[in-house]
């Protein structure tokens, strides 16, 4: 600990030993040492800050005897508990993590964090640093070569995207990157965005905050109404492969309609493949990206594979719309550290990631299987098609919705509603209700608890 880096002012001329005690008087008080902590030994901190060692002993003596440090016999010294009284109390508002009550979370769009593919990930980790020393050099906006290449591989094969390494944009997860399309679409003139009603609420405030009015697109059991496009340049954010939150496929004659739009209006489609890996009936659905490469972006990421705190996402992006995305990338600084972009590319070339997938893939089309099986006991069977990570039961109406909801939350059970947590793009109270439970977010261990407890609050 003799190298412990500490900022203590204790200025200049005669007085510094009563500064010293005021500095650390003041760093244990205001929580910057935390109790326990060892702090340097005299010596090594007297050559520090200027001081005869003689000084700082005395120093430490003193706090000693008044409680503010500890001397413990073969570890030197250490912080000890701050004195009653002297702590500053919490600003008012600021919530205590301590406080908030044990929680059940079947909120949707997580994975099961606890299963996160750790020591393939740290062996890609060590494998990116052992490499050139350039890669740590600043990276290109678009992302690194080997990254980028294998992504194009990846959704080439998997969901079927006519992908170059060089339409390739590496992102910081999808939302980043929808803001930044949103801003490079303003670029063009676009000044408005098709979105599916219901839809994620988180999506539709970033396409307005760049500046682009939503369009409302009903969806029903063929997914989002093409008829509902504006006839004018625009953005046309969807989710073909499993409709969020509904569940639904988008209908091969309607996603041949929304291609044609794109190329009569000059529009341009975000494909958000958000869970294409997983889908428990039957072979993952293709992309449509390749009904109109030169229209579709296809976005995918690695939030509901690995884990949404990773950030890692890309773009398949047509060619009039690359040099406007770089251009905002670069403009905010928007680009992935290379070591995890390096980490990435390990894990797609030599197979790990697909096999973290294919694993995850089994578990979580056993917990769908529960799931829909013990709630269709007491209620109505989820909605859609058997894929995702989440499933929606419907109920009667919105205010039995959201009593059902608030009677979870006072249980300790966190699911979401599509009235309650603002999926409709409009407040009407006779449009459909239901729970969006995310089965996928508990941890292996404790996901009967979660089963049992959600099944006891619908009976």
């Amino acid at each position: 600990m003799s190298g412990l880096d500490l900022h203590l002012d204790v200025g200049e001329g005669r007085g510094r030993g009563r500064a010293l005690e005021a500095a650390l008087r003041d760093a244990v008080r205001s929580g910057r040492l935390a109790p326990g902590t060892r702090l340097p030994g005299t010596r090594s901190l007297a050559a520090d800050l200027g001081l005869s060692r003689g000084t700082v002993v005395q120093a430490f003596g003193q706090l000693v005897a008044e409680g503010w440090l500890v001397g413990v016999a073969g570890s030197g010294t250490v912080v000890g508990a701050v004195p009653v009284g002297s702590a500053p109390s919490e600003p008012e508002g600021r919530p205590d993590p301590a406080a908030a009550p044990p929680g059940i979370d079947l909120r949707p769009g997580r994975p099961d964090l606890g299963a996160f593919p750790r020591a393939p990930w740290a062996g890609a980790v060590r494998r990116a640093l052992a490499g050139s020393a350039a890669s740590l050099d600043y990276v290109e906006p678009g992302g690194l070569p080997p990254l980028r290449a294998a992504v194009a591989e990846y959704v080439g094969r998997t969901p079927g995207v006519r992908a170059s390494p060089d339409a390739v944009i590496v992102t910081a997860g999808f939302t980043q990157a929808l803001a930044l399309l949103a801003r490079a679409a303003q670029r063009l003139g676009i000044r408005c965005a098709g979105v599916e009603d219901p839809s994620f609420a988180r999506h539709r405030e970033v396409l307005g905050a760049a500046g682009l009015t939503t369009v409302p697109l009903p969806v029903d059991d063929a997914g989002a109404d093409p008829a509902a496009l504006p006839e004018a340049a625009a953005l046309a954010l969807l989710t073909p492969a499993h409709q969020y939150p509904y569940g639904v496929v988008l209908a091969p004659a309607r996603r041949a309609a929304v291609a044609e739009w794109a190329r009569r209006c000059a529009g341009f489609v975000v494909e958000d493949d958000y869970d294409g890996e997983f889908r428990y009936d039957r072979q993952p659905v293709g992309a449509m990206q390749p009904l109109a490469p030169d229209r579709v972006v296809f976005a995918g990421s690695v939030s509901k594979t690995l884990a949404p705190g990773m950030r890692l996402g890309w773009l398949v992006v047509p060619r009039a719309l690359r040099a406007p995305l770089h251009a905002e990338m670069a403009a905010f600084g928007a680009w992935v550290p290379a070591v995890d972009q390096l980490a990435l590319a390990d894990l797609l070339t030599r197979g790990e990631y697909d096999r973290h997938v294919r694993r995850m893939r089994l578990v979580y089309r056993a917990r769908r299987q529960e799931l829909g099986a013990r709630l269709a006991a007491v209620g109505a069977p989820p909605v859609g098609v058997a894929a995702g990570l989440h499933a929606l039961f419907p109920l009667g109406s919105a205010q039995r919705e959201r009593a059902t909801v608030e009677a979870a939350e006072r249980a300790g059970v966190h699911v979401h509603g599509l009235h309650a947590d603002g999926y409709w793009h409009g407040t009407a109270p006779e449009r459909p209700s239901g729970l969006v439970v995310g089965y996928a977010t508990p941890a292996g261990h404790a996901w009967r608890g979660a089963l049992d407890a959600l099944t006891e609050l619908l009976r």
